[in-house]
């Protein structure tokens, strides 16, 4: 298994360092908040990328991941409550070459954004969009989120949460997302490689990130995702590669039937039938298997495929719209629906 995915070269010879990334405004996260770490790890590996800080914006919503523009040494829009994907389509589609993420996260994006989330994905608009997924809402002091677990007691759920909780990843996969992947906001080398990845792909992104928010859910997702365990807990998937994962690679995925089931065996000799992750498949039904699965959590990148682009798409319509019908001024003013008062 290799401990890197494929990342590209940097594209020019642009010079940039993590600091030029830093914006002058106090990060404005508590304590101990996954926040930061995603913010470092972004900040980190924008230099390798090659382009230009005019050439990149980050839009979001309302929330505390909402914050990140501020933080960014970039073009920025703090936009309004769920439709930060409504504002960066606009953007991208005015401005196609500017690079442009899109932070949001599991109350933001996924309820009163659900709809302009499913939306953007499904044209294959041009976006990064990373939704930190903390299982509650933060801004707002601890209520309930789309994505809290059945049973959750919070403030607007005193007696616990009697909804279904939101898989974000299966929603990306059903919206027709054509980049799906997921990544723990402690493991920042494995967060900076799906990054990285995200950032070299066209198309519509979707990050689920696993975050903490220590004061209203501390522990989010400590059961699978704590350094000490999340060997045996979560697994990484790898284009190409057999689904392995355990602290000491002796476990895997093999398909029983339909359903992906766990076994254990000697590293030095896996078995031939494990599963072979493939993010490239034209269908979404490998992804959507690595979506569902509750053990081992899956991270890395589910699938990625390539997909016209809204805006490629877009322009192709209006230079042949020129084509089929010239322009004429005066012939428009001039049309049918018009008298001569006398």
């Amino acid at each position: 298994m290799p401990d890197e995915m494929e990342i590209l070269p940097a594209a020019g010879p642009i010079v940039q360092t993590a600091k030029d990334f830093k914006s002058d405004q106090m990060v404005r996260w508590c304590p101990g908040c996954g926040d930061f770490a995603i913010l470092a790890t972004v900040q980190k590996i924008m230099p390798t990328l090659g382009i230009p800080r005019e050439k990149i914006a980050f839009v979001s919503g309302i929330g505390c991941s909402s914050r990140f523009p501020y933080y960014m040494n970039t073009y920025g829009f703090h936009s309004i409550h769920g439709r930060a994907p409504t504002v960066a389509t606009g953007l991208k589609c005015a401005n196609p070459d500017m690079q442009v993420w899109v932070v949001t996260g599991d109350g933001d994006g996924l309820s009163i954004g659900g709809n302009h989330l499913i939306h953007a994905l499904r044209r294959n608009v041009d976006l990064k969009i990373l939704l930190f997924n903390n299982r509650i809402y933060g801004l707002t002091k601890g209520q309930y989120s789309p994505t809290s677990e059945i049973g959750k007691k919070t403030k607007s759920s005193p007696m616990g949460t009697i909804d279904m909780p939101l898989n974000p990843m299966a929603l990306a996969l059903a919206s027709e997302a054509s980049f799906v992947a997921r990544a723990v906001d402690t493991d920042l080398p494995f967060l900076g490689e799906v990054l990285t990845r995200a950032a070299h792909h066209k198309g519509s992104v979707f990050i689920e990130i696993f975050q903490n928010c220590i004061v209203f859910n501390d522990g989010a997702f400590e059961d699978v995702a704590a350094k000490e365990i999340r060997e045996d807990k979560m697994m990484k998937v790898y284009h190409g590669k057999p689904m392995i994962f355990g602290a000491k690679k002796d476990k895997g995925i093999v398909l029983n039937g339909l359903e992906p089931e766990v076994v254990t065996f000697d590293p030095a000799n896996p078995p031939k039938n494990l599963l072979i992750h493939d993010e490239k498949a034209p269908s979404a039904t490998l992804a959507n298997f690595l979506a569902h699965m509750a053990e081992p959590v899956p991270q890395g990148i589910f699938r990625s495929v390539e997909r016209p682009m809204l805006h490629e798409m877009m322009d192709a319509q209006i230079d042949q719209a020129k084509k089929d019908k010239p322009a004429n001024l005066q012939k428009l003013l001039n049309g049918p629906e018009t008298w001569t008062v006398a």
